[in-house]
């Protein structure tokens, strides 16, 4: 195979693998959003999400979720 070729083949696979990375990507992030909105814990919602607490914050933040009212502080 010539390399322009094989290069054009290279390139068609990278966008298609790009184009499902998106895409799986934008499902990951409405599944966190669904289930902040469900009420359950951020700390649960990061550990089984592929994003990092940070990100998880950002996606909640860009869907008007509000934070999570701090707990009773220990010892009090």
């Amino acid at each position: 195979m010539d390399p322009m070729t094989k290069l054009d083949k290279a390139t068609a696979s990278y966008r298609e693998a790009k184009a499902v990375h998106d895409a799986a990507q934008k499902a990951a992030a409405a599944a966190v959003v669904e289930a902040l909105r469900a009420g359950e814990r951020p700390t649960d919602v990061t550990a089984r999400s592929p994003f990092t607490a940070a990100y998880v914050r950002r996606i909640a933040r860009d869907n008007g979720i509000e934070p999570a009212k701090p707990g009773p502080k220990k010892g009090a």
